[in-house]
Formats: structure tokens, sequence, C-alpha cells
């Protein structure tokens, strides 16, 4: 398995001037401060005006995560990623909502290898044989859209195909879990159901979230056995994006506050939606072309 390469020497993206925000894009009120403020407290339930808003934001997240997909090869960095993401949001009319919350440095993240979550662009190129997460997040008409994706980088080794085979049934299983009056725990009891007698597991300590204006709320999305209370109710949004680890489910935190790798160096992927849930079902509201084979 090759580690990835934590680099930790990483500034407020050079491209981004909380001053300079390209004109008619409103961007979340953390930008310049870094605190996203509160949250609800408890699920919200959505208008039809703030779901039209957020079918808008999680289109063009979809969209920037295809074509980002499509950039993925040997020697690319994820820096490179990264300026990418900053320039098609920004053309899209858009803010990458990633970019200083809670001072995050950068517009993406982006998890190599055993690297779970919130992975810090940086210089390292990509080679073949890695895996790699983008989670793409756009702030839109005052809405998170929020999606990600693992891919493979050139040939990958039999096991690295396998984990990202088990981790996007992963997230279609959850999915099949969601509807109205259904609870919330039985998203992580199904995931984990599917795991059982695999050499794969949950990574716990990463969950799914409610999204809307705010970028995380409730309901939190335990992707793992759970005693979460409450049942969905129509008008409800949250992303659904269980980490998989093909050995250890523990992870530890880097001296960057952000980037969590497994605590045995084994690898990770992660597939994400947004989903709506509706009066007879469930939307997936960051669904693309691609994706709506596998639905």
């Amino acid at each position: 398995m090759k580690p990835m390469c934590y680099i930790h020497n990483f500034i407020l993206n050079p491209l981004f001037n909380p001053s300079h925000i390209p004109e008619g894009i409103v961007p979340p009120p953390y930008y310049a401060t870094g605190d996203p403020g509160s949250a609800p407290s408890t699920p919200e339930i959505k208008d039809e005006t703030s779901i039209q808003a957020m079918r808008r934001s999680c289109k063009l997240a979809r969209q920037i995560l295809d074509k980002c997909g499509q950039l993925v090869r040997p020697g690319l960095t994820t820096d490179e990623i990264d300026k990418f993401v900053m320039e098609e949001s920004f053309k899209a009319g858009c803010y990458p909502s990633p970019l200083n919350y809670r001072n995050f440095p950068k517009a993406v993240c982006t998890s190599v290898n055993n690297c779970v979550c919130h992975g810090v662009p940086d210089s390292r190129p990509l080679e073949d044989g890695d895996i790699i997460n983008i989670d793409i997040t756009v702030f839109k008409d005052g809405f998170h859209g929020d999606c990600s994706e693992t891919y493979l980088v050139g040939i990958v080794d039999q096991s690295g195909v396998e984990l990202l085979d088990i981790s996007r049934q992963c997230l279609y299983t959850g999915i099949q879990q969601c509807g109205p009056g259904k609870p919330f725990s039985g998203i992580g009891k199904a995931v984990e159901n599917l795991l059982y007698g695999t050499r794969f597991r949950v990574v716990p300590a990463f969950t799914g979230h409610g999204i809307g204006r705010y970028f995380h709320g409730p309901p939190d999305i335990y992707h793992c056995r759970n005693r979460y209370p409450g049942v969905m109710k129509p008008g409800m949004v949250f992303t659904v994006e269980p980490a998989i680890s093909e050995g250890s489910d523990k992870i530890y935190i880097l001296e960057d506050e952000w980037t969590a790798i497994t605590t045995d160096g084994s690898r990770s992927a992660q597939f994400e939606h947004t989903i709506l849930i509706t009066e007879t079902g469930v939307e997936i509201l960051t669904v693309g072309p691609e994706q709506e084979k596998e639905t």
C-alpha cells in the first residue's frame, strides 16, 4: 500500500483573497472569518423554494466533481485539483464551500490512499496505483451542495478496486434505507450488515450531516450501528457518505488539524451524495449521468 505524502507547510490558497471574490458571487458568511456560526438545533424541513435552491447547488457540485474525475492521472498534484476547483466554482457563479470553513486552507478536500477524510491539497504528484477521494461542496444562492467520489489513479491493484466497489455499494445500501418515516439509525445498520464477514470496516469517526444554508447540521448520519434518535421526514436534506477502510477503523489527525489517516496505514475510500426525503421516498440531489446508471 502506498502511504500519502504529508506536507504541512501549506498556506491559505494564494489564488484567494477574501476581499476579492469575483463580482456576482455571494459567499457564505464565514468566508472571511472562518466561523460558520450555529446550525439549526434540530433537522430542518425545507420548503419548496429552498429545495429548488438545493437542487441547483447540488447539480453544480456534481458537475465540478465529474470534471475533476476526468483530470485524475499519475503526475497530477492535488494542488492542481484545488486550483481547478477554485476556477470552476467561480466560473459557475458559486463559492467553494471548504475554503476558510473553520479555517480550512483550500477549496477542496483531497484524500489519498490511507487518508480517510479532510485531506489538504499539496504538491505531491499522484502516482500510478493511488486512490483519491475528491470531496466537492459549493455554495450557490445561499445553499450548499455536497458530494464526493473516490477515483483510481492509473492501474490499481485488485484489492484497491474491491475497496472502491464495496465503498460504492455501502453508499447506495445506506440510501436504500432512506425515506419518510424511516429511522436514521437504519442507515448504519444496513451498511454494517453489508460488510459483515468481509475484510472491510466502516470508519465510525465520520458521519453524514444535514445541509442547507449551513454546511453541517443535524441530523447526524452514522454509518455504523447506532442509536441516533428520530425518523426521516419529507423536506429533510442530508448527506450519506460512509468511509470504508480495508484495515483499521481507527484514525488520528495530523498536525495540520485536518488530515485524518488510518492508524495502520491501510487505504480507505468514500462516496457521498446529498439526498432529499420526499413524500414517497428519496431524491438524490447530486446524481449525474454516471450515477444514474447505478441507482
